[in-house]
Formats: C-alpha cells, sequence, structure tokens
C-alpha cells in the first residue's frame, strides 16, 4: 500500500512538473536580429562562385504546446560580389537575396535560462543582381529571379527576462533552386526574441 502510494505521488509530481513547464513556455515568439549569409552560387566564376552576404532576419512562431510549433521565416541579405573581366578590371555586382520560408519548429522548453530549438523551413527565394559598367557609357545590365528554397537547421536561446531574450545563433543550411541550378547556402542568424 505503502509502496502504491508514494508510486502515485511520484507519478502526480511529474505531471504537475510537466504541466508547470508547460504555463511558462510562452505561446509565441518573435525574433529578430542580423544574419550572415555564405552564398554559393553554382556559377564556376572567381569572386561569384561564393561570397558573403549580410542582412537582416525575423521570423513568427506560434507554438500548439510547450514543445511542438510553427514559423514563418523572413529574411534579406545584401552584397557586392566582385569578378575580375581581363581588360576592364573588377566588377561589382550588387546582390540581394530575399527568403520567405516556412514549416514546423520543435524546442526544448524548460526551466533553465537555455531553450535550445530545431526547425525545418521550405519555401521561396528571390535573388536580384545589378553590375554597372562605368566605362561604357554608365551601361547598368540588372536581373532578377524566384525559385524554391527550404533550411534545417536551429540554434539557442538565452532567456533574460520573462518576455525578452536573446539568440546566441542559429545556424542553417539553405539551399536555394534559382534559374534551373541548386545553391548550397549557410547562414548564421544572432538577435532579441520576444517571448508572449
Amino acid at each position: 500500500m505503502i509502496r502504491s502510494a508514494i508510486k502515485w505521488t511520484l507519478a502526480l509530481t511529474c505531471l504537475i512538473s510537466m504541466a508547470s513547464v508547460a504555463q511558462d513556455a510562452p505561446r509565441v515568439e518573435v525574433f529578430g536580429g542580423y544574419q550572415f549569409v555564405r552564398a554559393n552560387s553554382g556559377i564556376q566564376i572567381g569572386g561569384l562562385d561564393s561570397f558573403a552576404l549580410n542582412g537582416w532576419d525575423a521570423s513568427l512562431s506560434g507554438y500548439f504546446g510547450s514543445y511542438l510549433g510553427f514559423t514563418a521565416d523572413f529574411a534579406g541579405t545584401y552584397g557586392t560580389p566582385k569578378v575580375s573581366i581581363p581588360q576592364i578590371g573588377q566588377i561589382g555586382v550588387n546582390t540581394d537575396l530575399y527568403t520567405f520560408m516556412f514549416g514546423p519548429v520543435v524546442r526544448a522548453a524548460n526551466k533553465s535560462p537555455f531553450q535550445p530549438f530545431a526547425h525545418a523551413l521550405f519555401g521561396a527565394a528571390h535573388v536580384k543582381g545589378a553590375v554597372g559598367v562605368t566605362g561604357i557609357g554608365g551601361l547598368s545590365i540588372s536581373d532578377s529571379n524566384t525559385g524554391f528554397a527550404w533550411a534545417a537547421g536551429g540554434g539557442l536561446d538565452v532567456k533574460l527576462l520573462p518576455l525578452i531574450g536573446v539568440r546566441l545563433g542559429q545556424l542553417d543550411y539553405v539551399q536555394t533552386r534559382i534559374a534551373g541550378n541548386s545553391q548550397n547556402n549557410f547562414r548564421y542568424s544572432a538577435g532579441i526574441v520576444l517571448r508572449f
């Protein structure tokens, strides 16, 4: 009888503990911050094959319970990779890359300040490129294209206050499919998380 009572007491304690963790876990998280992308264009031209882009990342995550949710992620990065052309010199290609992705997210909601998470996102990427050639009468060439994009990765948030946290880092493998080619990219994001 005593063993039975102890088992039931332990089981009830575990359920209450899980319920309290669930109550402490916010239902909505809003993230905004800096993003770095190491872009791989798939174009085999020195300077354009792999280059760095800097910009912003923002996401909204809604959770069905303590652990499983859905994320909408929007990002924009910018840079000017340079290509060398014989007899002309270096030409900069002003590049803008935007991604719009959505998908499931899993977090390890807990009482500690550290909250890891992982996600898989699917959506679209839009790239714009513009080349200005000043030596040829101010000639400017630009193009844009939109294609499929997906990302897989995760990160670590640190809870500072009940409503505010810091995303120490989010690392993602991002693949975009633009103009019939696949581009394999790496991105790092960090910033502020608002928790409601």
